[in-house]
């Protein structure tokens, strides 16, 4: 595997820093959030510098029981070749279910959301992982997510759903560390075993970030200092072998780029002073779900059955969560209630981003307006639909103290001639009235 060395997480609001930070070999970029005919100048002049720009996917949904989109695998190779990147990364985790294959509504999750370790979602994540491999023009790898709920009957440990993943598939490992304490926390998975399990000649490179506390939840903010415990799973880790890349996440409430450089020279402090051996000189995990290569065939047969199962499964969980909606049975009430506020909180705050205007035109009262509208419509596409519609709703109702003309002009010059979706379409009856 190409080393990597030591990178940052690329942000629109940390790019001059970035570029004037020493010893950043690599960033990585979200995907989505480029455009590969207007790349940013910060990250051309990066790449000019000969630094290694790696885009990381959000929005694939290879955990999901439906086939990867082609659509969205193309766009993913189009940043991949802009950005002249040596591999992709993705994530294992599902983000949107229903729709044509359960015959219920299609709904987003707008969030990364934790697959089952069963045996059905083990068949189908490898099928998709096989697709998107074949539509991209480089290796990818695939990232361990943090979760705050648990699924019940599952089958596998997180180390042995990753070892039979990588051996079936080939695709290559991206290790969070911060999701491995994230997951101790939430659900009593010890990392020291998750890392014993893994196939570490399979790691690209690893994931460094902090998070909070709230409640004995741990919350992967992105947002905090890397704690002491997330950098005790690297000397784990790096213990154990050499990783070809390590990373440092900061999605929000960014520091001094001081700080910054503070955190980066500790992770490189933590990694070079890791005992490590060879990869290939450790054994495997020391417990086998089952012999992988004498099964192959079986594995490898259609999918079908298994994408239905899994389907129904993941439908009834998001719209419990999003859409209020009974909780399936063996899940934590409690735990599910973090995680719907947790969703329903990033849905309102990646809407002010992508939407900007709304908070400002709605000031103090967007947050309740914004989560009366989310009890009542469940996102069905992306944050900029999701923020037309709910400027729609806001339109539709008789909420006081809605700056209506204001809102109506901003929402008529963005929604085009016309726009989509059952929301917007009333809205533009209701517009069309008051016009």
């Amino acid at each position: 595997m190409r080393r990597l060395g030591t990178g940052i997480g690329w942000r629109p609001e940390i790019a001059d820093a970035v570029e004037r930070m020493p010893g950043i070999e690599w960033v990585e970029v979200v995907a989505e959030n480029v455009c590969p005919g207007h790349l940013p100048e910060s990250l051309r002049r990066l790449r000019e510098r000969g630094v290694t720009v790696v885009p990381h996917g959000v929005s694939l949904g290879l955990g999901g029981a439906e086939r990867p989109d082609a659509g969205r695998l193309a766009a993913l190779a189009e940043r991949v070749e802009a950005l002249g990147s040596p591999l992709v990364t993705e994530h294992i985790a599902f983000v949107r279910a229903g729709g044509a294959l359960t015959a219920s509504p299609r709904l987003e999750a707008g969030h990364l959301l934790p697959v089952p370790r069963t045996r059905d979602a083990l068949d189908v994540l490898c099928e998709n992982v096989r697709i998107a491999q074949d539509a991209l023009p480089v290796p990818l790898a695939v990232e361990n997510i943090a979760a705050l709920f648990s699924w019940p009957g599952e089958e596998l440990t997180e180390g042995q759903f990753l070892y039979e993943l990588a051996e079936r598939t080939g695709v290559r490992l991206l290790v969070d560390v911060a999701n491995l304490h994230t997951n101790h926390v939430n659900r009593g998975e010890e990392p020291a075993r998750a890392l014993g399990e893994l196939p570490l000649e399979a790691i690209a490179y690893v994931h460094v970030a902090g998070g909070v506390e709230r409640g004995g939840v741990w919350h992967d903010s992105h947002a905090h200092p890397v704690p002491d415990a997330v950098l005790g799973i690297l000397a784990d880790l790096a213990a154990r072998v050499a990783p070809p890349g390590v990373l440092l996440e900061r999605d929000e409430n960014f520091p001094e780029p001081g700080e910054l450089e503070r955190e980066l020279a500790q992770i490189r402090k933590v990694v070079e002073g890791g005992g490590r051996v060879d990869a290939a000189a450790r054994p495997g995990p020391s417990v086998r779900a089952q012999d992988v290569t004498d099964t192959q065939d079986a594995q490898d047969a259609d999918a079908g059955e298994a994408r239905q199962r899994l389907g129904v499964a993941q439908a009834a969980v998001l719209s419990s969560l999003v859409a209020g909606t009974p909780l399936p049975e063996g899940f934590d009430r409690v735990r599910m209630g973090v995680q719907a506020r947790a969703l329903a909180s990033k849905r309102a705050d990646v809407v002010a981003k992508v939407a900007p205007e709304l908070p400002v035109m709605l000031g103090a009262s967007y947050r309740e307006a914004f989560a009366e509208y989310a009890r009542e419509r469940p996102m069905r596409g992306g944050y900029r639909w999701d923020a037309l519609d709910f400027a729609g709703f806001l339109l539709e109702g008789k909420r006081a103290g809605v700056p209506r003309r204001e809102l109506r002009e901003w929402w008529l010059d963005r929604s085009g001639p016309a726009p989509r979706g059952r929301v917007t379409r009333a809205a533009r009856r209701v517009l069309s009235r008051r016009a």
